[in-house]
């Protein structure tokens, strides 16, 4: 089993700019500020959020397609199994049909997730909370413009409130770009042909500062994809462009207290049904057209969408240049990280 300590990051030098009294209260503030910007700019209305769906019913994200949820008997249920969620990517879209949202309409809800798979570090945990939002669109609305506005836009939101808790407190200086580029991850590849995905984010991240990579999922010409994605929420096999497929993206920032790219948010348009029979043909998972959400998909009951998650802790950990994501959150570490932690002056919640 690979140690802990292989994965910790301990900068050099790392002090706290705020303690942790003074973190829980930056908190609170970051995330009222977020929210509200976030809910104005991109019209949505927030919603009560599910903590556990019922399984085999494919409402749950499967992520990259191989993370197991947390599965447990409902003896209120008849022992029928139940999951934690690992994301809201496709229950919000049954919501925006169930709830009768048009086209520019959205909403958005608080998502806590437990996701057992995931490697503890810096910025991974158990626990996941984030915002989960998505917005109805026209079917005509699905398009690399309406991406690239739409990300722009949640960057905007981004940045804005950096410079609000920068603000609020004198020991933070905001550090994000005005603008955010944009890079398809086919001219990521073509730029940096002797790195790795992440070697590639890194550099890109250090030159930019904050950065969208377009197209994670698709293979990219002779080059397998930049990341995976499940097949059945973002839609990254139409081609937006000759040669050019995905379109999704995940935003990320340079996180100089750790030097690495920080991703704060994926996400993307919706697969449409012919986008998700593609897909599912890719990913060899035909048989989940007989799924609840998938059955009403393609029977054309959903509607068009763009949707995606916002790492909460993770934004949090950037704007207050915190080491670790255990300043932010409250989780459960191996020992042999807590107590390196704390040798290294960083104070895990």
């Amino acid at each position: 089993m690979e140690s802990s300590l292989s994965t910790l990051i301990v900068p050099p030098g790392y002090r706290p700019l705020l303690d942790p009294r003074h973190t829980e209260r930056a908190i609170q503030k970051i995330k009222e500020a977020f929210q509200t910007s976030l809910a104005y700019e991109l019209n949505l209305v927030r919603v009560t959020a599910p903590l556990f769906v019922r399984a085999h019913q494919g409402i749950n994200d499967d992520l990259n397609g191989v993370e197991r949820p947390v599965r447990f008997q409902v003896g209120g249920l008849g022992n029928e199994e139940a999951e934690i969620v690992q994301s809201l990517a496709k229950w919000k879209r049954l919501a925006l049909a169930d709830l009768g949202f048009s086209p520019g309409e959205g909403l958005y809800a608080d998502m806590n997730a437990v996701r057992p798979d995931d490697t503890m570090d810096n910025i991974h945990s158990l626990y996941v909370d984030q915002w989960d939002w998505e917005l109805a669109l026209e079917p005509e609305e699905r398009t690399r413009a309406t991406l690239e506005r739409v990300v722009r836009t949640v960057y905007d939101v981004i940045r804005r409130t950096e410079r609000y808790i920068c603000h609020e407190y004198e020991e933070l200086l905001p550090e994000l770009p005005r603008e955010i580029t944009i890079v398809h991850a086919l001219d990521l590849a073509r730029r940096y042909p002797g790195l790795s995905p992440k070697e590639r984010e890194l550099q890109l991240c250090r030159d930019h500062g904050a950065v969208f990579i377009m197209g994670i999922g698709a293979p990219l010409g002779d080059l397998p994809p930049h990341d995976g994605r499940a097949p059945d929420y973002d839609d990254w096999t139409t081609e937006i462009e000759p040669g050019y497929r995905g379109l999704n993206g995940d935003i990320l920032v340079y996180d100089a207290v750790l030097d690495i790219p920080l991703e704060l948010s994926s996400m993307g348009i919706r697969v449409d049904p012919a986008a998700l029979e593609r897909q599912l043909e890719i990913s060899g998972a035909t048989d989940r057209r007989e799924l609840y959400f998938h059955r009403r998909l393609l029977a054309g009951e959903l509607p068009a969408s763009i949707g995606g998650g916002i790492g909460q802790s993770r934004l949090c950990m950037f704007y207050l240049r915190k080491a670790h994501i255990g300043e932010i959150q409250s989780g459960l570490w191996p020992r042999e990280m807590a107590r390196a932690c704390q040798e290294a002056g960083i104070p895990l919640l």
